[in-house]
């Protein structure tokens, strides 16, 4: 399945110039497993692991990590597009 998860991450996500993370495309939010729901997160994608880094309350930094072989779900949210009335 780490392929897969991996493309998921992918469409929700952009490089970060000059890194080897990516963050999450405008409008784009992500939830790992039915957990936390991310906004504005820096994904990266490592060999053994997924880490997601977003601002927290209060200046801190929230680092949170996943086991490619726990992760059972991802969901993405985004904004629904409007329908043109034609």
């Amino acid at each position: 399945m780490k392929k897969n998860w991996e493309k998921i991450f992918e469409y929700a996500s952009m490089p970060l110039h000059g890194t080897m993370s990516r963050k999450l495309r405008k409008g784009v939010s992500l939830q790992i497993n039915e957990g936390k729901v991310y906004e504005k997160a820096v994904i990266f994608l490592g060999e053994e692991f997924v880490r997601i880094t977003q601002d927290g309350d209060d200046m801190q930094v929230l680092n949170a990590y996943y086991d490619w072989a726990g992760i059972r779900s991802i969901g993405t949210y985004s904004q629904r597009e409007e329908k043109h009335q034609g």
